[in-house]
């Protein structure tokens, strides 16, 4: 990912509310409820995150309606910025693959 890139698609509103919020599987509509997005930016918000590999697709649940949703989730835990005189850096963590949920809650309370 280009340093460029990635600043500017943080510069985006909303992006970072949805990388933080989306620490564990969510829908578009429950990003736009949860956040206040109206849905049509929701879904342009996720492509553009999506296209960067910043967030990813992670399966498909039911809504609420019982309609299969796509939901997703954040492919980073951090993003460091620095700056320079005379460059923009970027460093990304990426998070560890997860099979599935069960496995993350376990990760999650055996670190606590």
């Amino acid at each position: 990912m280009d340093a460029e890139e990635i600043l500017q698609i943080l510069g985006n509103k909303y992006n970072a509310e949805i990388l933080s919020a989306t620490y564990k599987s969510k829908s578009a509509q429950e990003l736009s409820e949860e956040l206040d997005i109206p849905i049509a930016t929701s879904y342009r918000r996720i492509e553009e995150l999506t296209e960067i590999d910043l967030l990813e697709l992670d399966g498909r649940e039911f809504s609420d309606e019982g309609r299969r949703t796509n939901v997703y989730r954040r492919t980073v835990d951090k993003i460091r910025i620095e700056f320079d005189e005379t460059d923009v850096g970027v460093s990304v963590e990426e998070r560890a693959k997860v099979e599935n949920s069960l496995v993350e809650v376990w990760t999650h309370l055996k670190d606590k």
